[in-house]
């Protein structure tokens, strides 16, 4: 019975920032390998930026890397995705996702279509426009 609230999206300009939060909640909530996952209207979903149980591991997909950053507070049992100079291309539901560490690389469970999550949060919503 794992819980995941997503929290923070809204409506940005181009260039701008914001910060989603993805609070977990239930049994060893810091057990779990946690990513985020993003679909555009009309688009298939992908897999943004995904971390580790430990917080030292992340994957990020390649037009966001240098500008997003994934990283997690155990105390807080959250994820946060910092995403930064956004663009309309990053509009979309956003969406977090927790699974047991079943792989030995974090880059699985973004990339790979099979290493589906066990457990999503209800989505949030970003859009970039001006």
């Amino acid at each position: 019975q794992l819980q995941l609230v997503e929290s923070g999206g809204g409506l940005v300009q181009p260039g701008g920032s914001l910060r989603l939060s993805c609070e977990v909640s239930g049994p060893s909530p810091n057990y779990y390998a946690v990513g985020w996952f993003r679909q555009a209207p009309g688009k298939e979903r992908e897999g943004v930026s995904c971390i580790d149980n430990r917080g030292d591991s992340t994957y990020y997909l390649g037009r966001v890397a240098g500008r997003f950053t994934i990283s997690r507070d155990s105390a807080k049992n959250t994820v946060f995705l910092q995403m930064n100079n956004l663009q309309p291309e990053d509009t979309g539901i956003y969406y977090c996702a927790a699974s047991r560490p079943r792989f030995t690389e974090i880059r699985v469970l973004c990339d790979l279509p099979e290493a589906v999550p066990e457990y999503w949060g209800q989505g949030t919503q970003v859009n970039v426009s001006t």
